[in-house]
């Protein structure tokens, strides 16, 4: 038996028309999709694209389809599905090195990232570092060397959206329309991970989420909005493809049971009545 995990995203830091075309950087949290692999008959509960992921491997590794029938594969996570968390990406990517290491090998993040693209678009939490990422086609992965210290509350809206028919839709002229505030944004971030300055990253987070708005509004956008300038936070990231958002604070400098108060006090509860106390981590398949 061999086993991997990956992390889920708190969505976004940034995503749009970046650098010639649209990428992201995903949000790694502490918060992961467990798989194993073993010899034994397929089971009933595993995900349609772990299988899939788990063919092919087969076919990257040079190995018959028909071996497929006598691995097992289990998983465990609680990440929320169809919410812009990067669930599915958690799955396939454990999936694949956990079948490899099954098989006696491992695959580099490149590798991973090749073999998921193939399946669909991929969160950049395969790779260990803040990445921005070409999530469609893996053409462009650049690490950004920095790992903020962030805490995040995100907030869980009820609300569900398949990513798969986002990516459907067309989003070109959107994508064009806010590519000057994209890359002010990118501008932003490079300026915060050469500078490890976390509120030059909220500036450039928000500025991505403010953007995000025309193709995927947030409920209660202008009062979250007000609450991070209230707070004092660092900013706000939301998932460009999904229904969750993000507040990055730092918990030895800000207020957090203010923080809390002010979710409350203005009714953001309502429209995100979950909320997860979180940190940024590294990501990358463990």
């Amino acid at each position: 038996m061999a086993d991997a995990s990956c992390p889920a995203s708190c969505g976004e830091l940034l995503q749009g028309w970046i650098l010639g075309g649209e990428k992201l950087v995903s949000c790694p949290i502490n918060w992961f999709s467990h798989v194993s692999v073993t010899e034994g008959a397929p089971g009933q509960r595993e995900r349609p694209l772990m299988r899939q992921m788990l063919l092919k491997v087969l076919e990257h590794l040079g190995l018959p389809s028909e071996a497929a029938r006598g691995l097992r594969i289990d998983f465990a996570s609680t990440i929320p599905v169809a919410k812009g968390m990067a669930s599915s990406t958690a799955d396939i990517a454990a999936t694949a090195q956990a079948t490899a290491r099954h098989l006696g090998t491992d695959f580099d993040e490149d590798t991973l990232a090749r073999l998921c693209v193939q399946l669909e678009p991929t969160d950049s939490t395969l790779f260990r570092q803040l990445t921005l990422f070409d999530h469609q086609t893996a053409a462009t992965r650049q690490p950004c060397g920095w790992l903020p210290a962030l805490d995040i509350i995100l907030l869980e809206s009820p609300l569900t959206l398949n990513t798969a028919d986002y990516h459907r839709r067309d989003r070109r002229q959107a994508l064009w329309d806010n590519a000057a505030t994209l890359e002010q944004a990118w501008a932003l971030f490079s300026q915060a991970v050469k500078a490890h300055d976390c509120n030059k990253l909220g500036e450039a987070t928000t500025l991505s989420a403010r953007a995000s708005q025309v193709l995927l509004p947030k409920p209660r956008f202008e009062e979250l909005l007000t609450l991070v300038e209230k707070s004092g936070i660092y900013g706000l990231n939301v998932a460009h493809s999904g229904s969750v958002v993000g507040l990055l604070f730092d918990a030895d400098k800000h207020d957090s049971e203010k923080l809390d108060g002010l979710l409350q006090q203005r009714r953001i509860v309502e429209a995100y009545p979950r909320q997860h106390r979180l940190r940024l981590i590294h990501g990358g398949v463990r």
